[in-house]
């Protein structure tokens, strides 16, 4: 895989994000959940990914969407790493739980965190 995330592997469909959330499994690294579930794509795209911010927790538009920039910037420079040895499909969504406001540094170190503990639970399944 390379470091890009082109608008083929962003989760977008209504109905698998439902799916996602009603079937899904989780895993939590604070401030970062990633529900997961493995399905098919018809492109071939081995995973497709969302993000979101709670608007709970950010009340304003500016706040959730750089926060939404660091998720997507960290999961663009780990992806390669992470999923060279994944190969089954899998929809992705990752939601920042937090309460503050992040540097990139810590979404990157939670966001390696997260994936790697991703990886050690698929691996047992």
């Amino acid at each position: 895989m390379n470091f890009t995330y082109p608008k083929i592997e962003k989760l977008k469909s209504k109905k698998l994000i439902d799916q996602l959330f009603s079937e899904g499994q989780s895993v939590s690294v604070f401030p970062l959940r990633l529900v997961y579930l493995g399905t098919t794509f018809d492109d071939g795209v081995l995973v497709k990914t969302g993000v979101s911010v709670s608007k709970r927790n950010f009340k304003t538009a500016v706040d959730r969407n750089r926060i939404k920039r660091l998720l997507r910037e960290a999961y663009r420079l780990n992806k390669p790493d992470l999923f060279n040895n994944l190969t089954t499909q899998h929809a992705f969504m990752i939601l920042y739980i937090g309460k503050d406001k992040p540097t990139f540094a810590q979404v990157d170190a939670s966001m390696k965190k997260l994936f790697g503990k991703f990886l050690n639970q698929h691996s047992k399944s």
